[in-house]
């Protein structure tokens, strides 16, 4: 019954975060789709360049730089200290989207690894305890309830302070950039921050929104089989 109860009650917490927090994808991508400002974006370096320029301006550049067309997001992984470029050439996003990459690379290197390990093995415990309780073999529900719960909180404040850091400070380093490159004028620059600006205020609500309901449907999910098996 319990189980029963902090399904119902979680899952009303996902309809009320998904209406306060929620976006969907077309928000984001009519407010990412401007034909002015991907011309504009245009007359900036290539992806590759211009995350160098970027490296140079953070003082770093240990950083490994690989451009894949096959991704449709761009990443920085911490373990092998390496960005991944996607194919975001068309879109004046690219400028703040290699920003934001960047940052993550100067991040505090042991939080950058602590929560690539621990996301790891939050997701092998989820599974492990997930499937014995399908097995019928797992014992002391409601402890690794508790637990499940506890390493999901800690995964999300992790995971959330690394993406609002870099989500935050890519703006203002774009911005720079764009004004030490000195191509575009006063105007086009402030044009494509005001975007970023909007982009932000719907992008950094989603990915909190995201993060939080990732785990809250693990919960769920755990509950869901306690409560069949």
């Amino acid at each position: 019954m319990e189980f029963a109860i902090i399904v119902v009650f979680l899952v009303s917490v996902i309809i009320v975060l998904r209406i306060l927090f929620g976006s969907s994808k077309k928000q984001i991508e009519a407010i990412a789709k401007n034909e002015e400002l991907d011309e504009i974006a245009k007359k900036y370096p290539s992806n590759i360049e211009m995350c160098k320029e970027y490296l140079d301006m953070l003082q770093n550049k240990t950083v490994i730089i690989e451009e894949d067309k096959t991704a449709s997001n761009s990443l920085y992984i911490a373990i092998s200290n390496k960005i991944l470029i996607a194919d975001v050439k068309e879109s004046f996003t690219r400028i703040q989207t290699i920003a934001h990459e960047c940052l993550h690379s100067i991040q505090d290197r042991k939080i950058l690894l602590f929560n690539f390990i621990y996301s790891n093995v939050y997701m092998i415990f989820f599974i492990i305890i997930a499937i014995l309780k399908l097995c019928n073999i797992l014992p002391y529900e409601m402890m690794f309830l508790a637990i499940l719960i506890i390493g999901g909180l800690i995964y999300y404040f992790v995971r959330s302070y690394l993406e609002n850091d870099a989500m935050i400070k890519a703006r203002f380093l774009a911005k720079e950039y764009m004004e030490n490159k000195r191509i575009s004028s006063k105007e086009e620059i402030d044009k494509i921050v005001y975007h970023f600006d909007k982009l932000n205020d719907v992008g950094i609500r989603t990915v909190n929104y995201m993060l939080l309901v990732t785990v809250i449907i693990e919960i769920v999910i755990f509950c869901v089989i306690c409560m069949i098996r």
